[in-house]
Order: structure tokens, then sequence, then C-alpha cells
């Protein structure tokens, strides 16, 4: 039976333009606030065009020596979309999400995004404690 990761596709984020890269502190103090951001196309730009585009991403943190928990889910609606046809709208929205945090404990970030045409994406990023 296949499992949901056996879909997430993984890739060196400088290479290929769907992986999202996450960026935080290495380390932490525990219950401090601090910002994870997440990018879609870091290195080499995606498209956002009403054809191709990111539809959405998705955060995770999993405490060492815990389960997963979901930090919050980002939609992207905004792709030039308007009734004069494709890419003729107004707006286009860029890719990228943050979120502010406070963990007591380190872990593991993940980031997961969605692109209408070549599907689900993963990367992550590990915490310590400071």
């Amino acid at each position: 039976m296949k499992r949901l990761g056996d879909f997430v596709q993984a890739a060196d984020w400088k290479q290929e333009k769907h992986v999202p890269v996450i960026e935080c502190p290495g380390a932490v103090k525990s219950g401090e606030s601090f910002e994870v951001r997440a990018t879609v196309g870091k290195e080499i730009a995606h498209p956002n065009t009403t054809e191709h585009h990111i539809r959405w991403i998705r955060l995770f943190f999993q405490p060492e020596g815990g389960k997963t928990l979901h930090i919050g889910n980002f939609e992207f609606c905004a792709h030039g979309e308007s009734p004069e046809g494709p890419n003729t709208g107004p707006v286009h929205t860029d890719s990228q999400v943050s979120a502010a945090l406070k963990i007591t404990k380190p872990g593991v970030v993940y980031a997961i995004s969605y692109c209408n045409i070549h599907g689900l994406w993963g990367g992550f990023k590990e915490i310590k404690m400071a």
C-alpha cells in the first residue's frame, strides 16, 4: 500500500524550483518566539500563472521523540485569473509564508508544497535548543 510520503518529492532546492526552502534559526531558546519562513522558488523562480502555480504550503513541527504537529495551512489564490482571460488579472501571489513559533523541545520543521502541475514537494530543517 502506498503512503502519503511516497508522493512527496524531494530534491536540492538550488537545482529544483518546486522544493520549499525553510529559513529559521538552527538553534532557539525554549519558549522564545522566532520566525519560520518557507519559500518555493527561492533560487530558481517558480512560475505563478493561471496555468502553473503553487497552490499551497503546509508547515509541520515534529518535536524530538514526539508526534508531528500541524503549524498551519497557507493558500495562494491569486494567479492572475480574470474574467478577461488567463494571466490578465491585477494580482499574483508569491509562494512564501512566515509563521512565528515558540518551541520547548528540539525537532524538525517540515514544509510541504503543492504545484498544480507537478504535485507535492517537501523540505525540512532541524532546530536545536540553544
